[in-house]
């Protein structure tokens, strides 16, 4: 992690009016947010501007694009970097040669990868629905790949639109990884943030599976920025990926010790635990009973975003689902998230922001971003 020590050096103009309507708009009292989990990806091909302008219009509190990097150094919104399972690429004959293998985080990889295109050939290509078995391919064809510059200037334009404050969560994808080529996303990220107008003072968590990079974006951060972290988790006994690659011992389970969260307490604002860390399911499939990880982590002084809620039943637990496994079940949806509600969490994210909003409150007007 030695390139995340060199000095940030940032020029941070501030456009008042922009910003005070995102001061402004803060709550002053706590409320669950709803974050639209890489937008209303239920709905829309996921990461594209069309999907994070549904979950906006649909009640979300933030919404959020994962980031990776172009080979000309540009973040853009893809879930991963392998993209031929959620845009065209495989359909481009000019792009056929780059298909390849990769490792990345320990893992053989197949396909086309951001770090091998720049940004202008990458948009060239059109966004796809990653689950067509379970979700509509009718939009596929007619979004963009967007990159982070351009969620910044549309985030600015649709606060304005709804009035209220929109927060971004965005995900640093494969940090270690990116690192290791040459393409670190840390310092750029900050840079964009605080280089623009509303995002400066607005409500951003930044997130990721990894911790290094998370310490140090803690370090460069400082007391009192609008900026918070999530420590997002998975499952088990499997590791954090820079963890992993340095041979340490540390696992995801572990860090949902009461030890391990008073450690990321010492860096990060909020846990992203997966949902059965949550309530686990028993041996039917139907929801359990609740861990004790929302009331250990509030103990240190950590909130609890879980990730992902789904409409479809495929994803749901089996006391909640209604009709075939790949039918849209938002009466389950709700439900299930409101049984999270009640373990205490002060967040979650969901492919269905609209469903969200009404598990929260019921109607489906929108809060505000939590800052």
């Amino acid at each position: 992690m030695k390139s995340w020590g060199c000095a940030l050096l940032l020029s941070l103009a501030v456009a008042p009016s922009v910003a005070m309507s995102a001061e402004s708009s803060t709550p002053a009292a706590h409320k669950v947010s709803v974050y639209g989990h890489r937008g209303a990806s239920a709905l829309l091909p996921e990461h594209t501007l069309a999907a994070y302008a549904q979950a906006i219009a649909d009640g979300a509190d933030y919404i959020e694009p994962d980031l990776v990097m172009t080979r000309d150094g540009v973040m853009v919104a893809r879930h991963e970097n392998e993209i031929s399972g959620t845009t065209d690429v495989a359909s481009h004959p000019e792009f056929a040669s780059r298909r390849t293998s990769k490792v990345i985080d320990g893992q053989k990889v197949d396909g086309w990868f951001t770090e091998d295109f720049t940004l202008a050939e990458l948009k060239t290509l059109y966004a796809r629905e990653r689950l067509p078995e379970l979700r509509s391919t009718a939009y596929d064809g007619q979004f963009r790949i967007a990159s982070l510059d351009e969620i910044l200037a549309f985030l600015v334009q649709q606060a304005g639109r709804a009035n209220r404050g929109i927060g971004l969560v965005p995900e640093i994808k494969h940090p270690t990884y990116f690192q290791s080529i040459g393409l670190p996303m840390e310092d750029k990220l900050l840079a964009a943030l605080r280089g623009n107008a509303y995002t400066n003072v607005g409500p951003v968590t930044i997130q990721s599976f990894e911790t290094a990079n998370l310490r140090y974006l803690h370090g460069k951060i400082g007391r009192g920025s609008n900026i918070r972290l999530l420590q997002l988790l998975w499952k088990g006994d499997t590791q954090p990926a820079d963890i992993a690659k340095a041979g340490g011992k540390l696992t995801y389970a572990q860090m949902m010790t009461p030890a391990g969260l008073k450690d990321i307490a010492s860096y990060a604002d909020s846990i992203g635990p997966e949902l059965r860390s949550i309530i686990p399911l028993d041996a039917k499939g139907a929801l359990g009973t609740p861990t004790t990880l929302v009331q250990d982590a509030h103990a240190v002084g950590l909130m609890v975003i879980p990730y992902t809620f789904r409409p479809e039943n495929h994803f749901q637990a089996s006391n909640l689902r209604k009709g075939a496994d790949n039918a849209r079940n938002a009466e389950g949806s709700v439900a299930e998230m409101r049984a999270y509600l009640a373990t205490g969490i002060d967040a979650f994210f969901t492919d269905d922001p609209a469903l969200g909003r009404q598990a929260v409150d019921g109607m489906g007007a929108a809060g505000n971003a939590a800052n």
